[in-house]
């Protein structure tokens, strides 16, 4: 007897409705499930994305410095490769730091699709104002590119990076290095490098802290213009760092690979750059899922303990069905149906408890140190996918236990019984 799908459904809503307070509750346990991991997961997915964004907006997608990955071998090791070599009073060789044919290298990233490559010279340098003195790692770069490399004007007061462009003896420095030094903006501050060169640098905006969305490289950070940083270390024409950032910054990665490669020196991808804090991303995704999974299988347990009841109560009815020509298949699909009749309905009601929860989250009255803070939140469909599936399939296992087992029950055994 082929017994038709939509028999076997009007059976399990006849179980489903005769136990009405035990669905309600197996119902609301998968929704109230459905809804915390809506809502756990989507403040933990939320504000990894938002972290991870911060993280690449904040600074170049590939950063070269005139380094190399691994060090140089020797004359003498390289020309006996594999003997025991022993090098003793090598004399270190003067050279000129800075990247070597750096302008085929910067036209060389910037053959990349989609992609914005600009030079930088970077060292430290000592400002003094009002007899006040204090070290900062200054960068040269070219504002018209380096703008749009990282987000560095949303967090500048006063002035913009472009400024240095109409004042080659412009700088930008932190706000609290300005108060350490006693400093306004519009304020002339003498600025003196390693190797001697005093040169007088007007402060045309700063940096704040406190209006940056990304990454602060720190109180004692300046940026001026390429070709004042050249001359005030002395180094005509040369630069020591190459900033690329990509179309998408999935490929930095490979990229950095690619161009560390064909050029040598050390290509450093963002990835490399922050592969410590993405390893402990991913171990929080491992910990934050395996939680929200735990609050799904206890509400599962609602699910199987309604049809394992269901099983006990109809044991004579599954025998009469049995007697009538289902088979244990049959059986077997009424109360998988039960089942996921409660897991659809719990989770769509779980979507709405969840979809508000969310919102009410978003509206939370947050704020550190006096600056209102809006929680990072994902709403995507994925975060519905996942907690629907993972509930579907919850419900499915849970059903499935009691549901073999009322498809081994023996109809002959059952009927003697009752005669």
């Amino acid at each position: 007897m082929k017994t038709h799908l939509g028999v076997l459904v009007r059976i399990a809503a006849a179980h489903l409705a005769v136990r009405t307070r035990q669905t309600v509750v197996a119902v609301a346990g998968v929704a109230v499930g459905v809804a915390f991991f809506l809502a756990v997961s989507g403040m933990m997915s939320g504000s990894q994305k938002d972290f991870v964004s911060t993280l690449v907006d904040s600074a170049p997608h590939v950063i070269v410095r005139d380094e190399q990955r691994l060090p140089s071998l020797q004359p003498a090791v390289r020309s006996r490769p594999g003997a025991a070599v022993s090098v003793s009073g090598v004399r270190p060789k003067e050279e000129v730091r800075g990247l070597k044919d750096w302008p085929a290298m910067l036209a060389d990233s910037r053959a990349l699709p989609g992609a914005l490559a600009a030079p930088s010279l970077n060292g430290a340098v000592t400002l003094s104002y009002a007899g006040r003195t204090e070290a900062v790692a200054l960068s040269g770069v070219d504002p018209r590119i380096e703008g749009r490399m990282a987000k560095i004007d949303v967090s500048l007061v006063g002035g913009r990076l472009a400024d240095l462009e109409a004042r080659p003896d412009g700088i930008i420095i932190s706000r609290p290095l300005a108060d350490r030094l006693g400093a306004r903006r519009g304020d002339t501050l003498v600025a003196t490098s390693p190797v001697g060169v005093t040169q007088r640098m007007r402060i045309l905006a700063l940096i704040e802290p406190e209006a940056i969305q990304g990454f602060y490289a720190g109180d004692n950070t300046a940026y001026s213009l390429l070709r004042t940083a050249q001359v005030l270390f002395a180094r005509p024409n040369i630069v020591n760092q190459i900033h690329l950032r990509l179309a998408d910054p999935v490929n930095a990665d490979a990229a950095a690979r690619v161009l560390e490669a064909r050029w040598g020196y050390k290509w450093e991808s963002w990835q490399e750059r922050s592969r410590d804090i993405l390893n402990l991303l991913v171990v929080r995704n491992v910990v934050m899922y395996a939680v929200i999974s735990a609050i799904l299988l206890v509400a599962s347990f609602g699910i199987y303990t309604s049809v394992s009841t269901s099983v006990t109560d109809k044991r004579r009815d599954i025998a009469i069905l049995r007697a009538m020509g289902f088979t244990d298949r049959d059986v077997e699909g009424i109360f998988l149906l039960e089942g996921l009749t409660v897991g659809v309905i719990g989770a769509l009601a779980g979507f709405l408890l969840g979809a508000a929860m969310l919102e009410a989250l978003s509206r939370l009255p947050l704020s550190i140190e006096g600056r209102a803070l809006t929680l990072p939140l994902d709403r995507g469909p994925a975060q519905f996918v996942i907690a629907g599936t993972a509930a579907l399939g919850s419900a499915l296992v849970a059903a499935w236990l009691p549901a073999r087992k009322a498809a081994a029950v023996d109809p002959v055994d059952i009927l003697r019984g009752a005669a």
